[in-house]
């Protein structure tokens, strides 16, 4: 009996760490940036403002600085939040996934890790829009068509300089320009 028990409990357990290692690769994606934390993240903010659809960027912020300033040391973070009125708009006025707002702004990070290398991190919108239903599906849809171009990295291209919102953007919380035009 007790073995039985003990199987049950070890499949139970394998089966939730089995469950976390795939939903996080489902939900979230992680990709390797050539450049440093801050060119990366200048390259970014400048293919948002690039690309059209309503896009602006709406934060940047340094979630490493408050860990810092409390006596941590941390490897570098840029978190730039950017939102498209766009797209947004038509999510906010539904009611049944305004709760949806809670992603808004868009975020994406660019972190360095101890291997040294810079990653960029963001939400799989594809992925989680598809939970819930087609309308939101099909708008998320163009805000994972956007991202990818938000990504790319064309060497061709001088360094732009990192762009540094007006209202705070610095520590953990605050909400740059974001925080007071709202997405």
């Amino acid at each position: 009996m007790i073995k039985v028990i003990g199987g049950v409990i070890a499949g139970v357990a394998l089966s939730v760490l089995l469950a976390w290692k795939l939903i996080g690769g489902m939900v979230f994606s992680e990709v390797p940036s050539p450049y440093s934390v801050e060119e990366t993240a200048a390259r970014i903010q400048q293919n948002i403002q690039a690309a059209g659809n309503g896009w602006s960027i709406s934060g940047l912020r340094n979630p490493a600085k408050p860990v810092e300033a409390d006596g941590g040391n941390v490897l570098p973070v840029l978190l730039i939040e950017a939102c498209s009125t766009v797209y947004s708009g038509p999510i906010l006025k539904m009611d049944d996934v305004r709760f949806l707002s809670l992603l808004m702004p868009c975020k994406i990070s660019v972190y360095k890790k101890n291997d040294g290398k810079v990653y960029i991190g963001l939400l799989n919108a594809g992925f989680v829009a598809k939970l819930f239903g087609s309308e939101v599906g099909a708008i998320m849809d163009k805000v994972v068509a956007d991202q990818k171009k938000f990504l790319i990295m064309d060497p061709s291209k001088p360094a732009p300089a990192l762009i540094i919102p007006k209202m705070g953007g610095e520590g953990g919380s605050g909400g740059g320009a974001g925080a007071a035009a709202g997405c």
